[in-house]
C-alpha cells in the first residue's frame, strides 16, 4: 500500500487523489441567483442526499485552491438562500461541463451552455428545463469546513418541491435507471454513465437475515475459485438449503460444460443462486 499523510503533500495533489479514488460521484447542477437577480448555473460533484424527512441534499463548493476565493454559487446562496439542484443525465453532460467554466460574475451559464431557464414555483432561481429531475430547495445552513484554499462549504438544502419528467418512470411507477441515464463524476476528465452493463442489481438484506459468509461450509468459504462477491451472495441466504428443497432445481444447458466450483461461480454470476447451491452441496 502507498500511504500518504495529507499534511505532507500539496492540497491540489490530495484533491486529485480523492477525486480519482472516490466515485462515481453524483452531480448537483445547481442554479442560484443573487440579490440583483443575476442567475448562475454550476455543477458540483461533492454532493449527495442525506435525509428523507426532512428531504435534505448537501453539496459543497470548495474554495479555489490557487486564489483561496469562493465561487459565485456560494456567494449567491449567502445573498439569496435558495437553490435548484438539477440532476445530470447523459444528454446533458457536455452542456453541464461547459457551464463549469469559470466565467466572470454576472455571466449567465444558462445562456453560455445553451440551456433553458424554467421558472421555479417556490424559489427564485430557475430550473434547468432539460434536466429530467429538478429539486427546488431552501438553503437551511451553510457550514464552512475551513478558510484555506480547497476547504469545502457544506450547503444544506431542504427540498420544497420536486419535479420529475414522466418518461423516466417504469410501469410500476418507479424511476427506471436506464431511462434516467444518469452520469457521475470520476477523477480528471473522466465520467461514468449509469446505463448498459454498468448497472446491475444486488439484493438488499433488509427483509431477511442472511446466514453470513462465516456460516458457509468450509469447503465453500475457502474455495480458491469463488470470489468475495460469490460468497456474499451465498451468505445472503436465510438458511442452508437441503437436498429436498433443491431437488427440482435444474442447471441450464448453457452452463453444463462447466463443473464443480467453476460451474457454481458461473451460476452465481448469472444470479442463479439455487442452482449454484445445488452444485456446491453435491460437489
Amino acid at each position: 500500500m502507498k500511504t500518504i499523510r495529507p499534511a505532507d503533500i500539496p492540497t491540489a495533489q490530495m484533491h486529485a487523489l480523492m477525486l480519482g479514488s472516490i466515485g462515481p460521484r453524483p452531480i448537483a447542477f445547481a442554479s442560484t441567483i443573487n440579490r440583483s437577480g443575476q442567475v448562475n448555473l454550476s455543477p458540483f460533484s461533492f454532493f449527495n442526499c442525506f435525509s428523507s424527512n426532512p428531504p435534505t441534499l448537501i453539496f459543497s463548493p470548495a474554495r479555489r485552491v490557487r486564489e483561496n476565493t469562493i465561487k459565485h454559487t456560494l456567494e449567491n446562496v449567502y445573498e439569496v438562500p435558495e437553490v435548484v439542484i438539477n440532476v445530470v443525465n447523459y444528454a446533458l453532460v457536455e452542456q453541464m461541463s461547459l457551464a463549469s467554466t469559470e466565467y466572470e460574475r454576472g455571466v449567465n451559464e444558462f445562456i453560455k451552455a445553451g440551456l433553458t431557464e424554467e421558472p421555479s414555483e417556490l424559489v427564485r432561481p430557475p430550473r434547468v428545463k432539460e434536466s429530467p429531475v429538478q429539486y427546488e430547495c431552501k438553503v437551511r445552513r451553510i457550514i464552512p469546513l475551513g478558510s484555506q484554499g480547497g476547504a469545502g462549504n457544506l450547503i444544506v438544502c431542504e427540498i420544497l418541491l420536486a419535479h420529475f419528467r414522466e418518461d423516466i418512470f417504469n410501469e410500476k411507477g418507479m424511476i427506471d435507471p436506464f431511462k434516467l441515464d444518469l452520469v457521475a463524476r470520476m477523477g480528471g476528465d473522466w465520467y461514468c454513465r449509469a446505463n448498459g452493463d454498468a448497472i446491475f442489481e444486488v439484493a438488499k438484506p433488509v427483509a431477511r437475515k442472511g446466514i453470513g459468509v462465516d456460516a458457509l461450509p468450509e469447503s465453500i468459504r475457502l474455495s480458491p475459485i469463488l470470489t468475495g462477491n460469490h460468497l456474499g451472495k451465498l451468505g445472503n441466504t436465510e438458511q442452508l438449503p437441503d437436498a429436498a428443497s433443491l431437488a427440482s432445481v435444474e442447471i441450464p444447458t448453457q452452463f453444463q460444460h462447466l463443473q464443480g466450483h467453476h460451474l457454481a461461480a458461473a451460476l452465481l454470476d448469472a444470479n442463479l443462486i439455487a442452482a449454484a447451491w445445488k452444485v456446491l452441496l453435491e460437489s
